[in-house]
């Protein structure tokens, strides 16, 4: 299994600037930026490179100081969660409006990590402007740097420093040796406790109608028939806009973290309410950090009960319908209360870890990809007014979880993105990947270049 990437939090009060900046990192506007407080998006997470290393970069909730009595507990709540999931914190604070109370709380909980934190002093956009981050020496934490999220200057320069700080392998691992890693997500009080209980054969985790009972990433080892699994229950991802909850916001985090050192991903959602946005919205995030998964279909014995055979139908389409551009992802239905099904759940599981895990001979790609061109030619090339047919040559594989494959085309930008997808599918359908997300890297190789 391929090293978790470390992961960088960044961590601030609302309207600091923090999307502004991920965007920045990003190369392209991720997360919405809006001058008013609390605009959040559906993504957090974006991977990036930073000097040749590759990070994954976190952008969390603005810290909300609601007019309660209980401000202060609640900001060092979060604070926790962030600390807790992350490898590393680009503190982000406001150079224009100055050193605030809220945030001597935050760097109170920062000084007691031993996570590398460099301060961020954001909207410095004039180097007349330096002077605004002395304030900030009072926090007790550096380094800190002047940054503009809105114009670029040391933006970069801060997130290099950030990360050359990272040990090397400083993303936490904690697998017991041979076990498959299965993380279990889904929308708030779907059941994920529930299931884990169930598998587990007892009361391991907390279980409650209340949404948000779970909010840290909790991991449970369960050998079955000579097979090891490490289980990992994880808090209810919320839409992000609804992530009002100072703990819920970095419960996100902390899912993220357990989709990103699992192999395979139980993603549940509830029959009684029908496949809904969040639930695609976390199948997309759990197959973009290549974690191959499942579709759990959790309390059918709900639809079961219902008069009406139709509810049936209707369910099994919308699901069929709403999953068409995830369409490979395995489906199955349990109730985790009544045990339904459950004895499908763990050799799934195992079938997409070995999957996950595959190596595929070089002359077996090779044959594959030569019956891909045969069945479907690329789009050819424009030169100029020519057009000029593009060539592929040899694929080989160079990483597993995911199945990471390198293919050598003569022209690799020319590569149309429905021809990838068509590549994609057919090493799903040849070598039984279903439900597994496949990287496709091209690489550019001359015709008249002898191996």
């Amino acid at each position: 299994m391929s090293a978790p990437l470390p992961i960088v939090a960044i961590v601030g009060r609302p309207n600091v600037g923090k999307s502004t900046l991920f965007n920045r990192f990003a190369g392209h506007k991720r997360a919405l930026v809006e001058d008013q407080p609390g605009v959040t998006r559906d993504r957090i997470a974006e991977e990036v490179e930073v000097e040749g290393r590759r990070v994954l970069l976190v952008d969390t909730a603005g810290l909300d100081p609601a007019a309660d009595s209980a401000i202060a507990s609640a900001v060092q709540d979060q604070v926790r969660e962030a600390i807790a999931g992350a490898d590393a914190i680009l503190f982000v604070v406001d150079g224009q409006a100055g050193l605030l109370p809220q945030e001597q709380e935050l760097a109170a909980e920062l000084r007691k990590s031993t996570r590398p934190v460099l301060v961020a002093v954001n909207k410095i956009d004039a180097p007349v402007h330096a002077g605004r981050t002395l304030d900030f020496h009072a926090l007790g934490l550096g380094p800190i740097r002047a940054v503009s999220g809105e114009h670029g200057s040391g933006a970069w320069d801060a997130l290099e420093e950030l990360v050359a700080a990272l040990p090397a392998g400083s993303a936490p691992g904690g697998e017991a040796d041979g076990a498959l890693r299965v993380a279990i997500v889904g929308r708030p009080n779907v059941g994920k406790s529930s299931l884990l209980n169930r598998l587990a054969g007892a009361e391991r985790v907390v279980v409650s109608d209340v949404p948000g009972t779970t909010r840290d990433a909790i991991d449970v080892q369960l050998e079955v028939d000579g097979h090891r699994h490490v289980f990992v229950d994880t808090a209810g991802l919320r839409r992000a806009g609804r992530r009002d909850r100072h703990v819920e916001r970095g419960s996100a985090l902390m899912t993220v973290r357990a989709i990103e050192r699992a192999e395979v991903a139980l993603v549940l959602m509830d029959a009684g309410e029908g496949i809904t946005d969040q639930d695609l919205r976390v199948l997309s995030l759990v197959r973009e950090r290549g974690c191959a998964c499942a579709l759990v279909v959790n309390k059918w014995d709900v639809v079961e009960k219902r008069d009406d055979p139709g509810d049936i139908r209707f369910l099994d389409d919308a699901i069929e319908r709403r999953l068409r551009p995830m369409s490979d992802t395995p489906v199955i239905r349990i109730s985790a209360l009544t045990g339904r099904g459950l004895g499908r759940v763990l050799p799934l599981a195992r079938r997409l870890g070995a999957a996950a895990r595959i190596r595929i001979p070089t002359s077996a790609l090779n044959r594959w990809l030569t019956d891909c061109v045969e069945r479907h030619e690329p789009a050819m090339a424009s030169k100029g007014v020519r057009k000029r047919p593009i060539k592929f040559f040899y694929a080989t594989q160079t990483e597993a979880t995911p199945p990471t494959f390198l293919l050598f085309c003569t022209d690799p930008k020319a590569i149309q993105a429905h021809y990838r997808r068509f590549l994609e599918n057919r090493l799903r359908e040849t070598f039984d990947l279903a439900g597994v997300p496949v990287r496709l890297r091209l690489r550019r190789r001359s015709e008249d270049r002898h191996e």
